[in-house]
């Protein structure tokens, strides 16, 4: 018989890469959509076999009817307000979905389906630690956003449920984890496309926050796997999913840009532009530039990230496949073949 999984979030990144997996596994997929989702956020699940059920995490009730009704696995809570610096500007609605959304499934799962297995994204943004090394699952938390708060409490949470009530609920600390599909607004797709479109000299600027900022960034297909593995185990528990290597955002701009036969020329009079132009044209020559701009910051920022997915490895099998340089590649190809189209 077909297992069944439920995936929160199905429009996102995450989601359509593990319903993608999951689907080449046999496995009858469900999704939760909201109905203000818009039919272009639906791209990465069109033509996917998966029944879609509108819903939202702030909605018990929707949420019970589905898992009380269905009796679902697995279920994969990759719902919630992603996005750091906007949780800056929206912390009260970055709280409903991240920690009370969590509790009505969770709740939802006690009353209705307590033999499911549960899935919760948590993040590594809980582990901001104010020194630079490779942070496991027995380090302390530290927060440093409204956003990283909310997926500490519902974390937390998901322990409670763990222990007081049987739940066999995992979570994923999950490092930054980027692809092709990843949304216009977070930093990576932005140097991407930005880089990409300034040599086809379609802009002449663009603006960034801080790019000193060192994050630990995987493959998003990659760490899909890893949730699915979590799921697999007799035991629930919680795993780094990371690649223990970190890069600055200043790096991520300089690979792009090596992969593209771009060059970099830092002004050091001018110490909030970075000129970019084309290796065969004279420096005075740019073809744009990227302004640092105090207002792109966040008002509290983590300055270094970096995982040590050993646990997950020594239990799980896992371990990264695709690293920081071809993580850009797959990137860059996919946007140029974009273009192409």
């Amino acid at each position: 018989m077909k297992k069944t999984a439920f995936l929160t979030g199905i429009t996102g990144q995450d989601a359509s890469y593990l319903a993608e997996l999951l689907l080449s596994k046999d496995y009858d997929v469900h999704g939760l959509i909201r109905r203000s989702s818009s039919m272009c956020n639906r791209k990465w699940i069109d033509g996917l076999d998966i029944t879609l059920h509108y819903g939202d995490l702030t909605d018990s009730h929707s949420l019970d009817y589905l898992i009380g009704d269905i009796q679902f696995d697995e279920i994969y809570n990759l719902g919630s307000m992603s996005h750091v610096g906007i949780s800056f500007e929206l912390p009260v609605y970055t709280f409903q979905v991240n920690t009370i959304g969590v509790l009505n499934l969770l709740e939802s799962c006690r009353k209705f389906n307590n033999q499911a297995r549960i899935y919760q994204a948590s993040t590594s943004e809980m582990l901001a630690l104010p020194i630079h090394k490779s942070v496991n699952e027995e380090e302390s938390f530290i927060v440093h956003s409204p956003y990283a708060c909310s997926k500490l409490a519902a974390h937390e949470l998901c322990k409670i449920y763990r222990e007081a009530y049987g739940l066999h609920v995992s979570c994923g600390i999950l490092f930054n984890h980027e692809s092709e599909r990843r949304g216009d607004n977070f930093v990576t797709q932005k140097i991407v496309k930005n880089l990409i479109r300034m040599k086809r000299g379609l802009i002449q600027s663009f603006e960034l926050g801080n790019i000193d900022a060192k994050r630990d960034w995987g493959y998003a297909k990659d760490y899909v796997e890893a949730m699915w593995l979590m799921l697999q185990q007799e035991k629930p528990d919680d795993y780094i999913i990371a690649t223990n290597e970190s890069h600055s955002v200043k790096e991520f701009i300089e690979e792009c840009c090596d992969q593209l036969n771009l060059h970099i020329y830092y002004n050091k009079t001018v110490h909030n532009q970075i000129y970019i132009y084309n290796y065969k044209a004279a420096q005075d020559h740019t073809i744009g530039h990227i302004k640092i701009n105090r207002t792109e910051q966040r008002p509290w920022d983590v300055q270094y990230l970096r995982g040590d997915y050993s646990k997950a490895k020594r239990i799980l099998g896992w371990e990264p496949t695709v690293r920081f340089k071809e993580l850009i590649k797959i990137m860059i190809e996919a946007e140029l073949e974009m273009h192409e189209k």
